[in-house]
């Protein structure tokens, strides 16, 4: 993957957290204008689990574009494309798949807890 590429895959990544942060605000704002009782009501999810829907999305999303920060760090580096593990070289199609990436897929392929024990 080229810097390119990276970049824009963080700019995705960027938008995606704006646009959940917004839909977030926007439903503590309705949530704050309202007084409706929605924890009672038999047509749908509450308010509550709407916010924590988009709570939880919002977190992944922020790990998402941190990870691709760090991988652009990497880039710089000279880091960019080897296994974090092995020091393998990890697959363009692995990249090309999951930008931040840190492990080539041997390494990921084990067992979680003996590749940790390393």
């Amino acid at each position: 993957m080229d810097p390119t590429a990276l970049a824009a895959a963080r700019e995705r990544s960027a938008d995606h957290v704006a646009s959940l942060r917004r839909a977030l605000d926007s439903l503590v704002e309705d949530q704050s204008l309202s007084s409706a009782d929605d924890e009672h009501d038999p047509e749908g999810v509450t308010i509550a689990v709407q916010r924590a829907q988009l709570q939880g999305l919002l977190s992944a999303a922020e790990e998402e574009r941190d990870e691709l920060d760090r991988a652009a760090q990497r880039m710089a580096a000279g880091d960019y494309g080897r296994c974090a593990e092995c020091g393998g070289v990890i697959g363009a199609e692995r990249l090309e798949a999951l930008p931040a990436v840190r492990t080539c897929i041997t390494c990921a392929s084990r067992p979680r807890r003996r590749r940790t024990a390393r």
